[in-house]
């Protein structure tokens, strides 16, 4: 049974279903009791999360089987906009019927977590793991279950796609941890130097991270036949991810016979997910989900 709390999270003050991702003890933790969670007054940015939760957004009940999204914010794994790009984005999705659920996930922290690069990726396949799990319960098609991701939360929900079979949490049912779709919006795609953002790279992996490690979170190298279709959006001006991320995972998903959509904008810079373009870039998600 999962523990409950309740918070008012929402931007119009809604009270939404929060429940932790691990019910007992957290993986990967060096404490057993964590530090508490800094956030600033109104909840919309994290600075610190060692307590992760799934906010439930269900929607309107309806006797169909719904579309299910796992949303990860951005912030280049230093802090969460979890607002922004988190409770927005999911209200956004109820309105069109679509069933989503904002991962808050552990920041990496050498001081809460032993191995702080897999941290965020552990609470990722469990987010997945629970929403799949909950399918029939929460009136979920099981089939058609994914993740978007902002930014460094693009990175996140891309590293899931790309490893999905890198089971980091415990499974005993094997359930499948790779998502049905992805959706990144100006998402960190590599960490690699040419065109990747160091910045998400030191804070998840620190300032002198091995090749292999780099290597295996540069997503772009990890496309398959078996990779979920995924949605991208991105900005040509980027000046703080640069599209040459979304360009590259684009490019690969092609060659692998992976049939999927590229939006790119003249401008829009980083972060236009709730700016004046957002009609725009959701309404064309929006289409895609239906059309797939």
């Amino acid at each position: 049974m999962l523990t409950i709390i309740f918070g008012i999270i929402s931007n119009y003050c809604v009270a939404q279903k929060v429940i932790t991702l691990y019910p007992e003890k957290t993986p990967n933790q060096k404490i057993t009791t964590s530090a508490p969670d800094n956030n600033n007054d109104d909840n919309s940015v994290y600075s610190r999360v060692s307590n992760p939760t799934l906010t439930l957004y269900p929607g309107n009940k309806t006797s169909v089987k719904k579309t299910a999204v796992i949303i990860c914010a951005g912030g280049g794994y230093a802090e969460l906009n979890i607002k922004r790009e988190g409770y927005a984005i999911a209200e956004a999705f109820n309105k069109k019927g679509i069933a989503a659920y904002v991962l808050k996930y552990r920041l990496p922290d050498d001081r809460t977590n032993i191995n702080k690069a897999i941290a965020p990726l552990q609470d990722a396949q469990q987010a997945i793991k629970i929403v799949k799990d909950s399918a029939e319960k929460w009136n979920i098609d099981p089939n058609k279950i994914g993740i978007m991701g902002f930014s460094a939360g693009g990175h996140l929900a891309a590293t899931l796609g790309s490893h999905y079979d890198d089971v980091l949490i415990e499974n005993d049912n094997k359930i499948s941890l790779r998502p049905d779709f992805m959706i990144l919006i100006y998402p960190v795609i590599s960490f690699r130097a040419l065109f990747g953002h160091i910045g998400s790279r030191d804070n998840l992996l620190g300032k002198s991270p091995s090749e292999k490690s780099i290597d295996y979170f540069s997503n772009e190298l990890h496309v398959n036949k078996k990779t979920p279709t995924t949605f991208l959006a991105h900005a040509g001006d980027d000046k703080i991810v640069n599209v040459a991320n979304s360009l590259k995972f684009y490019e690969e998903l092609q060659k692998n016979g992976v049939t999927s959509e590229l939006h790119i904008y003249a401008k829009g810079g980083h972060g236009f997910g709730l700016t004046p373009t957002f009609d725009e870039w959701f309404g064309r998600c929006i289409l895609w989900l239906n059309n797939m």
